[in-house]
């Protein structure tokens, strides 16, 4: 009976994953298709990623977003590890509803996150107009009075959602740390900056590493808030991708599609090969 039962389950998660993952795996196999046909193969080509890295508008898309996603990387990193060991030294009182709050933007749909800092930077570039018009007619200045949504923006944006997922993966590392390590390093002389990067920041190490993967996946996948916060004149390459669909389909979105895939699926078997290689040593370590 539970054999049956194991290869019932077996074969129920198989055919999830077939459901899955089947279009994916069609999509890449028709991105090398000889033949602008999505139905027919006509034999094997790479003519449509020549074409891809021939197209300027896909190439400056390109920019954009490993552009936006690396610096936006950067700075959700430091920030998320400075807001983690903060919310870590706090008292609890504190820290758990300041913690509560920082998983609301990761578990709020994608659309309110969009919606909610397209009406933000309005109202704000509303206020930027106003102030830059009462400077220039009180004192001469001639600062813009209108502010359009851009690459600034966009790249706020990205900031905004990836700092909370670096907190939560730098949190875990400081909670599984010895609180006395600190003490222990300035006793042996060490100031406080000095225990700060010889103990603390070696200890969080795979946390920070984690969190700045997780943030630069979600920074190059991310559609929904970059088609809100970008404005009409930057583009991403999800973006573009959106707007081809529109237009006849072209074989080029399946090449494109497909080195997005591969893209995020490498970042997310980095992540998860980190974490057994980690899982793994701890356990070593205990045994």
């Amino acid at each position: 009976m539970k054999q049956r039962s194991s290869i019932l389950d077996r074969l129920f998660m198989g055919l999830v994953f077939f459901f899955l993952y089947a279009p994916i795996f069609l999509l890449i196999i028709f991105s090398f298709n000889d033949s602008k046909s999505r139905t027919v193969w006509q034999g094997f080509t790479l003519d449509w990623y020549v074409e891809l890295f021939q197209d300027s508008a896909i190439m400056s898309s390109i920019y954009t977003t490993l552009l936006v996603s690396v610096i936006a990387t950067v700075v959700a990193t430091v920030a998320g590890t400075f807001a983690a060991i903060g919310f870590y030294n706090m008292r609890r009182r504190w820290r758990n509803p300041l913690i509560t709050i920082n998983n609301i933007p990761m578990m709020s749909a994608e659309i309110v996150m969009g919606v909610s800092l397209c009406l933000f930077f309005v109202a704000a570039f509303g206020l930027f107009g106003t102030a830059a018009q009462w400077l220039n007619n009180t004192l001469g200045t001639n600062l813009p009075t209108r502010y359009y949504l851009g690459f600034p923006t966009l790249l706020i944006a990205h900031i905004t959602f990836n700092t909370p997922y670096v907190v939560l993966a730098v949190m875990p590392k400081l909670q599984q740390m010895d609180k006395h390590l600190v003490e222990a390093a300035q006793d042996l002389g060490c100031t406080w900056r000095q225990a700060f990067w010889k103990v603390i920041i070696p200890e969080i190490k795979p946390g920070i590493v984690n969190g700045m993967l997780i943030a630069f996946t979600m920074s190059v996948d991310d559609f929904v808030i970059s088609y809100f916060t970008a404005g009409s004149s930057t583009s991403t390459l999800a973006m573009t991708i959106y707007g081809m669909t529109k237009k006849r389909i072209s074989p080029k979105i399946n090449a494109v599609s497909t080195l997005l895939f591969v893209t995020v699926l490498i970042l997310l078997v980095i992540v998860n090969v980190r974490e057994a290689h980690q899982a793994k040593a701890k356990n070593a370590a205990r045994s």
